[in-house]
């Protein structure tokens, strides 16, 4: 049973950062997609950013393109999220998911369906 652990989260101003991570247990094929997905009061969930185990694929949600940076660990087993310049739009919770990959469809990093296993999510708060 895959389960996931983030971590990270927090308060800070706009125009700060803050680095979220997500660290695995129960991983056993050869390839997952990995993503972090939000969601604020009122919205429904999105997805923030995506990566595969194997290689270089990533996707950016248009909003945080050029400020958020995903990345992974996998000796670790552990996925990351780098969030900076950040804006009081990105206040939200932050959710870490994976799924079991048997392609890598860089489109497919988003979208929450894809995906099977959820942390239970952790708040990120920017004040203006």
């Amino acid at each position: 049973q895959v389960q996931l652990v983030e971590s990270g989260g927090g308060s800070v101003k706009a125009g700060g950062s803050l680095r979220l991570s997500c660290t695995a247990s129960g991983l056993t094929s050869r390839q997952y997609r990995m993503g972090w997905f939000r969601q604020s009061r009122g919205k429904e969930r999105e997805g923030v950013a995506g990566i595969y185990t194997v290689g270089t694929y990533t996707a950016y949600a248009a909003s945080v393109k050029g400020r958020f940076t995903i990345s992974r660990d996998n000796a670790k087993n552990t996925l990351y999220l780098q969030m900076d310049s950040l804006k009081p739009e990105d206040t939200a919770m932050y959710y870490c998911a994976t799924g079991e990959a048997n392609a890598k469809i860089t489109n497919w990093l988003l979208a929450s369906n894809k995906y099977s296993s959820w942390g239970q999510g952790i708040q990120v708060t920017v004040s203006s």
